[in-house]
């Protein structure tokens, strides 16, 4: 079985402000350093040491190819990465991800570049889940309670045992997947994840695989503390080994 794994990481991070270069390198996101290391290459290292990836291909915008080749370069992987030229937003930087695919792939796993602490018992976990069911996502239920509201007015509170907060990878089979992005184009349909497009054609049902607090999304400054003290756990844990 084939598995390419998309990371679109041609992002502008507006989220995460102004970082000064003497913390981070750089103010994007998938670029700030963690031991020293962007954030993007930890990400890569993850799915690299997975046992059913097959290749991991990066969306970047054209201006990044180069220093992050140079960056791939340096590091050890056991993996073929390639890259690819991102687009304007998501949605265009996986379609274009996608069209770089070899037509033998069997599944997709797309994942959020900023995202370097997923574990890979759950890539395991969501990969085995989407070659047997067409689609699979990894998700948690929230600890919170959730309202819906109109402006600032509570309108309703939702059960949570019938609610996830989505996160990735998100893994599909090839076919379903480009199926899922040429109707959204047709449809002029924009969407804030690809199971959100695959769940359009009704086709299949997305299953859900149980994901972890630790699988964050750095998105916001405050982010980077949690993630040093994620990577921390993490070496201590090698160095145990």
């Amino acid at each position: 079985m084939r598995v390419s794994v998309i990371l679109p990481a041609a992002g502008l991070g507006t989220r995460m402000g102004k970082v000064s270069p003497e913390k981070s390198g750089v103010s994007r996101k998938q670029f700030m350093l963690l031991d020293n290391s962007p954030i993007l290459i930890h990400t890569i290292r993850k799915f690299d040491g997975c046992p059913s990836v097959s290749e991991i291909v990066v969306a970047l915008r054209p201006d990044d190819m180069d220093w992050v080749r140079q960056m791939i370069a340096g590091e050890s992987l056991t993996k073929p990465v390639r890259l690819v030229a991102g687009g304007d937003s998501r949605q265009r930087s996986v379609e274009n991800a996608l069209a770089a695919l070899d037509a033998g792939v069997d599944l997709v796993a797309v994942h959020d570049a900023v995202r370097p602490f997923v574990e890979i018992e759950t890539i395991e976990a969501v990969i085995r889940e989407a070659a047997e069911t067409g689609a699979a996502i990894v998700g948690i239920v929230p600890v919170d309670t959730v309202k819906r509201i109109h402006k600032n007015k509570v309108r309703a509170t939702l059960p949570r045992e019938h609610l996830i907060l989505t996160q990735t990878p998100q893994v599909f089979r090839y076919p379903l997947l480009r199926q899922a992005f040429e109707k959204a184009s047709e449809d002029g349909f924009i969407a804030t994840d690809e199971s959100s497009l695959v769940e359009r054609l009704e086709e299949v049902e997305v299953s859900v695989v149980q994901g972890s607090d630790r699988n964050i999304k750095i998105t916001k400054p405050g982010d980077m503390d949690l993630a040093r003290l994620f990577l921390a756990d993490e070496i201590a844990e090698r160095n145990a080994t």
